[in-house]
């Protein structure tokens, strides 16, 4: 278990990612890299990056990004803390907070549209590693 916005919190998602039947099986079609970008907001006094490489069920890298990343993902998925949070305690339904613009999306809307039980199997394996915040 980690805690949200802390390095190792992306490690233990990978690890999570590559251990969970469920995820491997609904997520066995997807193809992409993601950033995450985590916005200061009153919570979070600094911004916080992590990089995750997902492809057909498995999760070959992630990383806490603490400069820039040298590569061009598929997806940037940016938001305030504050809407990350509410999404990982359950409170923001993910694809209501895509659809809102709650969380800022850089890719092919399409493509996560048509993955909905990747992207929501995905918050599921993100929410049972997570247990603090700040």
């Amino acid at each position: 278990m980690a805690t949200f916005t802390q390095p190792d919190w992306v490690l233990d998602l990978m690890t999570k990612l590559n251990n969970d039947d469920n995820y491997a099986q609904i997520a066995r079609n997807w193809e992409g890299d993601l950033l995450f970008l985590v916005e200061p907001d009153e919570k979070l006094k600094e911004g916080v990056s992590y990089y995750l490489d997902l492809w057909h069920g498995k999760c070959r890298d992630a990383f806490f990004v603490n400069s820039t990343l040298e590569k061009q993902p598929d997806f940037i998925l940016k938001a305030p803390y504050g809407n990350f949070e509410r999404i990982l305690k359950g409170e923001l339904d993910p694809m209501q907070a895509l659809l809102t613009r709650k969380i800022s999306v850089q890719g092919s809307m399409a493509t996560l549209m048509r993955s909905v039980p990747t992207l929501l199997d995905f918050v599921r394996c993100a929410r049972e590693i997570t247990d603090g915040y700040i």
